[in-house]
């Protein structure tokens, strides 16, 4: 790795920026928060798909591809999930509803990352397939005296760790119930938090030591990340949203099972998204999903491309909050058709860009010196360079009997160039414009003559 620069991240557990140490270099480990699956995936979920995607893609360039483990997991059980399974499919039994309700919007989260331009996770872990892991996280709480039976369900007893709050910075004692802490008389303590809840019949189950149930949300996360990373890992990720209480409670929960210091050494938490400058709710009337933005003309009018949306969100820092709107995304599209479709081969990554993301993913600097390199004239550490934001503008193929018609308007085009018929020469161009095709004139070096090109654009 000589010649490489150091990475450093900012550390929501410690509120600093810090040079970068793997646990092992040969197995760099990070886990994200994933969706949970009951319904499309909404345009602030598409911004930790795409900070972690390009952070991902720079551990494997410092570390090597076959080095990185990145686990991104699926929420298939959850109280929303049950609530949108009754409401869709009235016909069907609970289970056979909440595979319908999650298969589908599962199926489309990840249609919608792949369209953002954004790498398959390592892993993608399904929560229902970790119920024996949760399970088994739970029994040893209750065994180490950190978590008790109540009125049905067993709780963490967050006044049995003495470090509890240490990433969101609250005071156990001076916090207040209500929005984030739900208030129940058989809770110790309200903050004390489910790990597992009976079921009703018409609710799904599991059969487990304190009867037929199912988890609660933070020990999902616990136990995947426990089972494909290990106990202490060095990465994880997610929305600023979730520092409290859904991360400060998987800390609580992995610590106390198994007695570290640490769950992860490194907590990163991306900001929070605005629409035209206003927070987004349904209702406000500025919920936007991503297949809406993607598929149908939803936002201004008409539809986006995937790398314009990608770009979009990385042209602000990822710790910044984000205001996501026509006007950005007009300026990455005016970007994009600038930069060259190339290939990047044997090429590596210019050391502006590579340096800008390993001083805490600045894609902000990275995407200035990928424009200053676009225009360089080195289409080939372009393109390297462009791999690394997951930006690389793609070639577009065309069929040939249509590059053969479009070659014959050219032609068509020059003959009433040549004759001086100006009106009838620019609708043709304008029309190809429309089309997407862009000419080029200029002259034939060796005999003065007007030549055209065309591509198309980007």
């Amino acid at each position: 790795m000589g010649g490489t620069p150091e990475l450093k991240l900012y550390n929501t557990l410690t509120r600093e920026k810090s040079v970068f140490k793997p646990i092992d270099a040969e197995n760099v480990r990070m886990y994200v928060c994933g969706p949970t699956v009951y319904d499309y995936a909404h345009i602030g979920n598409a911004r930790p798909v795409i900070v972690f995607d390009v952070l991902f893609r720079l551990l494997r360039h410092l570390y090597g591809e076959s080095h990185v483990t990145y686990v991104r997991n699926i929420t298939d059980v959850d109280d929303k999930i049950n609530a949108r399974a009754l409401r869709d499919y009235p016909g069907l039994s609970l289970n056979a509803a909440i595979r319908a309700v999650t298969e589908k919007t599962e199926t489309q989260f990840l249609d919608d990352a792949l369209a953002l331009g954004s790498l398959d996770p390592t892993v993608q872990p399904r929560a229902t397939d970790n119920i024996a892991e949760m399970i088994e996280i739970i029994e040893r709480l209750i065994a180490k005296g950190h978590a008790y039976q109540a009125s049905g369900e067993v709780l963490f007893d967050t006044k049995s760790m003495a470090e509890y709050g240490q990433l969101s910075k609250r005071n156990l004692d001076e916090q207040q119930a209500g929005a984030r802490v739900a208030v129940d008389a058989h809770k110790k303590t309200p903050g004390d938090f489910v790990l597992w809840k009976l079921s009703d019949d018409n609710e799904p189950g599991w059969e487990s030591p304190w009867g037929r149930g199912r988890p609660g949300w933070h020990i999902e996360c616990s136990a995947m990340s426990g089972r494909y990373l290990g106990d202490v890992f060095d990465i994880h990720g997610g929305g600023l949203d979730l520092i409290f209480p859904h991360h400060e409670n998987e800390i609580a929960q992995s610590r106390c099972a198994h007695g570290t210091d640490v769950m992860a050494n490194v907590w990163m938490h991306n900001g929070f998204l605005q629409v035209e400058g206003r927070k987004m709710s349904k209702s406000e009337g500025n919920f936007v999903t991503i297949y809406e933005l993607l598929h149908t003309e939803t936002f201004a009018g008409r539809q986006w491309p995937g790398e314009v949306l990608r770009l979009a969100m990385l042209m602000t820092h990822y710790r910044e909050p984000i205001d996501f709107s026509v006007k950005r995304l007009e300026e990455a599209e005016r970007l994009l058709a600038k930069w060259p479709a190339a290939e990047p081969g044997d090429a590596k990554p210019d050391a502006t860009v590579l340096n800008a993301l390993a001083d805490d993913l600045n894609t902000v600097v990275a995407v200035q010196a990928l424009h200053a390199l676009a225009q360089s004239g080195n289409a080939a550490v372009f393109a390297a360079s462009a791999a690394l934001l997951g930006v690389l503008p793609k070639k577009t193929e065309i069929d040939e009997a249509v590059a053969t018609e479009i070659d014959a308007r050219v032609k068509a085009r020059l003959e009433l160039l040549k004759a001086k018929n100006f009106a009838e020469a620019d609708q043709i161009r304008d029309t190809l414009a429309a089309e997407g095709i862009q000419l080029k004139d200029g002259k034939d070096p060796a005999t003065g003559e007007r030549v055209t090109t065309w591509e198309v654009k980007k």
